[in-house]
Formats: C-alpha cells, structure tokens, sequence
C-alpha cells in the first residue's frame, strides 16, 4: 500500500524547490541542464569533450530526470541573474 507522501517523482518537487528557491528558477536550471546532457549524450564518440557529463549516477533515461536529480543531489547550483535595472539608465532621456 502507497504511503500518503509517496510521489510518482523522484526527487520530490519540495526538495527541488528548496534547493531553487521557486518554481521559475527550477524549471529554466533544470531545462538548461536536461539541454546540456543530451547534447552531451549526442556528442558521445567524436572525442570533443566540450560538454560536461552527468554529475551523478542515474538510472534515469531522461535528460530532465537527471537534471532533477543533479539539483537534489546539489551537484547543480542555480546563480543570481544580474540585475537588468542599470540597462534602464543608459537609455537617452525624452525631452
């Protein structure tokens, strides 16, 4: 019998968004990095060596599951976004 927190994902999405702080910021790091992977799984054999490999051992098939499990393992750590507030002040000023 299913306990009453089990989840169809693992990791679960309350330690995702601890790690990322909000649900924006964890769909953009974790769709970034499942891009990553699988373009490293498209390179695999040329010998280029230009994209960085999953951080952690998964049995996952999934770009994106493993992307989700390389944040809950805190391999993946989401950076601020500088803020754009100064790009405002450059613009020439309306007479």
């Amino acid at each position: 019998m299913a306990e009453p927190d089990d989840s169809m994902m693992n990791p679960k999405i309350e330690d995702l968004l601890s790690e990322t702080g909000s649900k924006f910021r964890l769909v953009t790091v974790a769709s970034q990095r499942a891009r990553q992977i699988n373009a490293y799984f498209g390179h695999l054999g040329e010998g280029l060596g230009q994209m960085v490999p999953p951080q952690v051992t998964s049995v996952a098939r999934k770009p994106l599951s493993i992307a989700f499990e390389e944040i809950a393992a805190e391999k993946i750590i989401p950076q601020p976004v500088a803020s754009q507030a100064g790009a405002d002040d450059s613009a020439p000023a309306e007479a």
